[in-house]
């Protein structure tokens, strides 16, 4: 089966045409220079080469050449980007931190084989297997290595429970481990639901109307679609989520390309959501699939697109895999919006400058500037464009929202960055937030009642201070409210999962409160 796919591209496809079982699972051919140039490298070269990387470098600057999208993946890469957009892997089915050379539970995934043996947050694995695990000098490959497994085999685990001082076996079968692209649905307010996905995978859709379906139970009658830091995923998906807004026979996108016949795709008549206000959040980081849905709604004026200027990326990947488990992602097709646009961003300039083209809107302010947006030489000239209604719409580089919101970076410091990136926020939660979250019986209550006191910051960078040895004063004073509302977001996530999460980090979000004033 083929599958063609936008975004963070995967596909399905056989190529058995020179297919070999060595370096890339391909033969190039024998009188080919690049053919010629690896062998002469590997018989002459001054020290000895690794083949098989020295292959895959070849092809991976060949395609990038040809455009950024376009890329070689090593097996591993492969298989993780597979398994994040097929909707699962087998496994445990949890999330964990390594603190003092332990493995502790951050969040065990529902209905997976550690939820069914009744793992919960804060546990900790001191063995596995009848072997010592704890304290042997812990890493991500090992613990990856550890609870990973072919379906239905069996893991042992030596578990201690917080407030318990003695550890439980546990006798776990290994199986198929779900993964959401949602990552959270709840009511922002009486009337109207919030709903933030993170990637267009197989399973979107279905999860789609999922929650689409437990909002309405709750009174929704309004919809805040979040895909701000969306990097794609399939375009099959896109589509499927744009069908759910539209009405039957609405042109949603076509694709074509040198090799490809033009191909159009249709809304049907099975959505869910066909009336009711909707309001769409972008980014910057919003990519592919993402700006296909953000495009549809836009051009046929079915939604309002709020926020900034999405990425810009109006092109189509399809996966090739080779039989050493390696792939490559070959651009084959350019999209275009139902009024035509095409929204992919110059790349002439070479991959660094594309790829540095987000830092270089900062430069320009345009991400806190509507007007330095509309400066930019892309949109200088009349668009030729225009929605269903007759609005103008831009071109060449984006998604340009109807309603702009200036990114706020006043908190989001470099202390902040490395405070998350060091994962201090869990661990704190882990080492010192378990009498008050005892205190709280729901996610509700916790959001509502619990603020993150003074008293409880200080201790909270005193606790940092041992990890992050020099803090700027500066920063800690630029960021206090912003580390505040981040420790109780992760305190919330430990406890009750994302969407409480998101509830707490949404509470002062003022794109949020602008997508939501748009629908009331």
């Amino acid at each position: 089966m083929i599958l063609v796919f936008a975004g963070i591209a995967i596909g399905f496809f056989l190529a058995n045409n020179n297919v070999s079982d060595h370096g890339l699972g391909f033969s190039l051919r024998g009188n080919s220079k690049i053919s010629k140039v690896l062998k002469l490298v590997k018989e002459n070269y001054v020290d000895t080469v690794n083949e098989d990387s020295l292959e895959g470098v070849a092809v991976n600057d060949m395609l990038q050449n040809l455009d950024p999208h376009s890329l070689y993946l090593q097996p591993q890469r492969a298989q993780s980007i597979n398994e994040n957009l097929d909707g699962g892997f087998n496994g445990v089915g949890l999330e964990y931190q390594l603190l003092r050379d332990t493995l502790v539970v951050t969040q065990v995934y529902p209905g997976g084989p550690a939820q069914t043996a009744g793992l919960i947050p804060g546990d900790k694995i001191i063995n596995i297997d009848q072997k010592k695990f704890s304290g042997t000098k812990l890493t991500s490959d090992k613990v990856d290595q550890a609870l990973r497994g072919d379906s239905l085999s069996e893991i042992s685990m030596s578990v201690l429970t917080p407030n318990k001082t003695a550890a439980k076996l546990y006798r776990i079968k290994r199986g198929h481990v779900d993964l959401s692209s949602l990552d959270a649905s709840y009511m922002v307010s009486p009337g109207i639901g919030y709903i933030k996905i993170s990637k267009f995978a197989l399973t979107t859709d279905a999860d789609f109307r999922d929650a689409l379906a437990k909002l309405k139970d709750q009174g929704m009658k309004k919809l805040v679609l979040d895909i701000r830091e969306n990097g794609g995923g399939y375009l099959n998906t896109a589509t499927a989520l744009a069908d759910e807004f539209l009405p039957k026979g609405k042109l949603i996108v076509y694709t074509k390309g040198a090799h490809e016949e033009r191909k159009d795709y249709f809304s049907t008549d099975s959505g869910m959501f066909k009336q009711g206000k909707l309001a769409v959040i972008i980014d910057e980081y919003s990519a592919s699939a993402s700006e296909i849905l953000a495009g549809a709604l836009q051009d046929l004026d079915r939604a309002t697109i709020v926020g900034r200027r999405s990425f810009g990326k109006g092109l189509v990947q399809q996966q090739f895999p080779f039989s050493d488990g390696s792939a490559i992602n070959l651009t084959i097709a350019r999209y275009y919006t139902p009024s035509g646009r095409s929204i992919q961003k110059s790349y002439k300039n070479g991959v660094e400058s594309y790829h540095n083209e987000i830092a270089e809107r900062m430069r320009r302010g345009e991400l806190f500037s509507e007007q330095s947006t509309l400066n930019d030489s892309i949109f200088k000239s009349p668009s030729a464009y225009r929605t269903t209604a007759g609005r103008k719409v831009f071109a060449g580089g984006g998604i340009m929202p109807d309603i702009f919101v200036p990114a706020d970076t006043t908190g989001n410091t470099a202390l902040v960055q490395e405070l998350n990136d060091q994962l201090l926020f869990t661990a704190y939660t882990i080492d010192q937030l378990g009498p008050v979250l005892s205190k709280f019986n729901t996610a509700n209550a916790f959001v509502d009642g619990y603020t993150v006191s003074d008293d409880e910051f200080d201790r909270f960078i005193l606790y940092a201070s041992k990890t992050i040895k020099e803090m700027d004063p500066r920063e800690i004073r630029a960021s206090r409210e912003t580390i505040k509302t981040m420790l109780k977001a992760a305190a919330a996530r430990f406890k009750w999962g994302d969407n409480a999460y998101f509830e707490v980090i949404n509470s002062n979000d003022v794109t949020l409160k602008k997508a939501v004033e748009s629908v009331e």
